[in-house]
């Protein structure tokens, strides 16, 4: 082996022998316990001044228990990664609950009982997630003043490095950027992470994942895959790809796009379909017809990551481990050219 190698994280030289599978939708799996607002409470909030149903971070405080089963249930069907319950765990997103002061405890919350998932099992690995905030920085909801924000890029920057710190000294081993559909809003995040490394010496691997909303093949915010790749490369990321929005379907072609152009490692996790409420899980892609569209792209090479988002479960993550099981991980050489 020669020094490069050993110098590896384990997840790239991981990455280098395999597609890598990523876990599926907490959301989803919060749901099926029904869980009522007594119990995102617990004793401890029982008097807080506002409704906490729905606060699926707070339970990293308050039902540890479920989200440690839900992470095992991930482990358990074959996920190497699995992301902490910190969708919306920053002040900005915190401040519709009143809990802005909690952010660090529950991002310390999140990754240690992620951690202690992980620890049941041999070479797994925990990714901080950083969602996308409840403000953007790219468009005005006042149609009467297109120039107006409702936060400014050092607020969402320095909001975001109070989580990143606190995942950081929870016991991550890397940072997941994702459902992007800001980019403004993802650069604020990565300077955050940026500023940290450099202050603390501190550097783990960086993966972002963005959302394309449509079939337009565009964010939200009017980028296309290709404008939306180059906008972010100078963060250099162990990986970039495409989560939540659309299912693998829709997602395919975007997919495509990005496996010829990213000069790093691809991810993607679609959603079990387009959001369909007639169906008994609002999702229509069952583990049996998700699995082998997913498959198909990892035969093309396409693939270094794959999980699932809205809708997934760990039936869906085990389809699809099995599925690509024996399938070459996409080779960063043959594309990018």
């Amino acid at each position: 082996m020669t020094q490069a190698a050993t110098n590896l994280h384990p997840l790239e030289a991981l990455l280098r022998e395999r597609i890598v599978i990523l876990d599926g939708a907490m959301g989803t799996m919060v749901q099926r316990y029904k869980l009522q607002e007594a119990d995102y409470r617990g004793a401890r909030f029982a008097d807080w001044p506002r409704d906490l149903k729905g606060n699926n971070d707070l339970l990293c405080i308050t039902k540890p228990e479920v989200i440690e089963e839900i992470h095992t249930q991930y482990l358990e069907a074959g996920a190497d990664i699995i992301e902490t319950n910190t969708f919306n765990a920053q002040s900005i997103s915190m401040a519709d609950y009143g809990m802005e002061s909690l952010v660090r405890e529950l991002n310390l919350a999140a990754a240690r009982v992620a951690r202690k998932a992980a620890a049941k099992f041999q070479n797994k690995f925990v990714a901080g997630a950083i969602g996308p905030m409840s403000k953007t920085l790219t468009i005005s909801r006042d149609v009467n003043d297109p120039a107006k924000r409702e936060v400014t890029f050092d607020q969402v920057k320095n909001a975001y490095r109070e989580q990143v710190e606190a995942l950081v000294e929870g016991g991550v081993d890397v940072l997941l950027v994702e459902t992007i559909f800001d980019t403004l809003n993802a650069k604020a995040a990565l300077f955050a992470i940026s500023e940290f490394f450099e202050m603390s010496g501190h550097r783990l691997p960086v993966m972002i994942s963005g959302t394309i909303t449509d079939l337009s093949g565009r964010t939200l915010t009017g980028q296309t895959v290709e404008a939306f790749l180059i906008s972010l490369l100078h963060a250099e990321p162990l990986s970039i790809g495409l989560n939540c929005a659309l299912g693998p379907k829709e997602m395919r072609p975007y997919i495509e796009e990005l496996a010829h152009l990213a000069p790093c490692y691809v991810s993607c996790y679609p959603n079990a379909g387009l959001p369909d409420p007639l169906s008994e899980t609002g999702f229509p892609e069952t583990p049996e017809t998700l699995a082998p569209q997913l498959r198909e792209w990892a035969e093309n090479g396409w693939l270094n990551i794959v999980g699932g988002c809205c809708g997934t479960t760990p039936p869906h993550i085990k389809a699809i481990a099995d599925a690509v099981h024996g399938c070459a991980p996409r080779k960063l050489s043959e594309f990018a050219k």
